[in-house]
């Protein structure tokens, strides 16, 4: 069944309604060297919201605060209607310590400086950007919930951190009464699927909704890239650098945009729709982040919405990028250790 931007789904447990696709914003801005200029960036925009888009991701330090910027004046008068999702820990300068990382003054400074840019007086969803290793997840918590109950956050969220890590936090805050994290953002798509391991179920258990950024894997799955991409990193510049720099780019990589080629193929759609539909109707994720530079890619990128599979092409489409789990899901799965747990028993679970 097609699926519309205005089909809301609800955000971990809570009962904030989002689009199941999220506007991504750092492409806002162009003081990256790339990215949408003002007017193109508020086609964007405006484009995702008539089409019943509500929820918009961004982060102070995108396009060295452009992003928000720019979301800030595109939102004017209609800003009650968004649920617009920030983030901090990245530095806002460069020469100042403390205006990055976990910490409560990194956190209350930022979260200052995104309500100046957005230009409003309250953020829908934080998340923590990037762990820093360094900050007790005790400050981290009762700072998010401090915000909380000074009205100028409604929900908390995390980002690229230990799945160990977020499954702590959730306890802490439910057995202190903080606000719990109700999104975890990570990367996730058909070639990247290390969440499945731990992340993504642990989610699940804790009440967390999956927000995948980068569901195309740094445009890896929209067949943009060949063999001959592999050999040339001296010669690479913008995007392919860096996919190269990040192990986005690898022969793995390709084999999996291959398959998603030949599916794309059948079903008379763009890579692109391929890559992002099947991330979209995964149980586990809520919304994935797309990004666009022009109104046309973001066309594309909605007409994953409207993607159906046949049960052999998402069986195809599952194998391509498949992930061993390892130790301790794979010897749990095996069929030894069904034997002499349950043996010929039938077992019937709910969840």
């Amino acid at each position: 069944m097609s699926l519309t931007l205005d089909t809301y789904r609800l955000l971990g447990r809570s009962g904030l309604r989002v689009s199941p696709l999220a506007l991504g914003t750092a492409t806002f801005g162009t003081d990256w060297g790339w990215g949408a200029e003002q007017d193109e960036a508020r086609k964007l925009f405006d484009l995702y919201v008539e089409r019943g888009g509500n929820f918009v991701d961004t982060a102070g330090t995108y396009t060295d605060g452009s992003s928000e910027r720019l979301l800030g004046a595109f939102s004017r008068g209609r800003r009650e209607r968004l649920v617009l999702a920030t983030k901090y820990t990245t530095l806002r300068r460069s020469d100042d310590p403390n205006s990055g990382g976990g910490h409560r003054k990194s956190l209350f400074g930022s979260v200052h400086a995104s309500l100046r840019q957005l230009g409003t007086d309250y953020i829908d969803l934080l998340y923590l950007h990037v762990w820093d290793f360094t900050t007790p997840v005790e400050e981290i918590l009762r700072g998010m919930d401090d915000l909380v109950r000074q009205g100028k956050v409604l929900y908390t969220a995390i980002s690229n951190a230990p799945a160990w890590q977020v499954s702590r936090m959730q306890t802490i805050a439910d057995l202190r009464g903080w606000s719990p994290l109700v999104a975890l953002q990570i990367e996730y798509n058909l070639a990247e699927r290390a969440g499945e391991r731990e992340l993504i179920p642990m989610a699940r258990e804790m009440g967390l909704g999956v927000i995948p950024y980068s569901p195309l894997a740094g445009g890896v799955l929209t067949g943009k890239y060949r063999r001959a991409d592999l050999a040339t990193p001296d010669a690479a510049s913008g995007r392919k650098s860096l996919n190269l720099a990040l192990g986005t780019l690898t022969e793995r990589s390709l084999a999996v945009a291959d398959v998603v080629k030949e599916v794309a193929a059948e079903l008379g759609r763009t890579p692109a729709q391929v890559g992002l539909a099947w991330t979209l109707r995964n149980p586990g994720v809520t919304a994935p982040v797309i990004g666009a530079r022009t109104p046309a890619q973001l066309e594309e990128n909605l007409g994953a919405l409207e993607v159906e599979f046949t049960a052999s092409q998402l069986a195809r489409l599952d194998a391509a990028g498949a992930v061993a789990l390892g130790y301790p899901h794979d010897m749990l799965a095996s069929a030894h250790i069904r034997e002499v747990t349950a043996g010929g028993l039938k077992i019937e679970t709910r969840r």
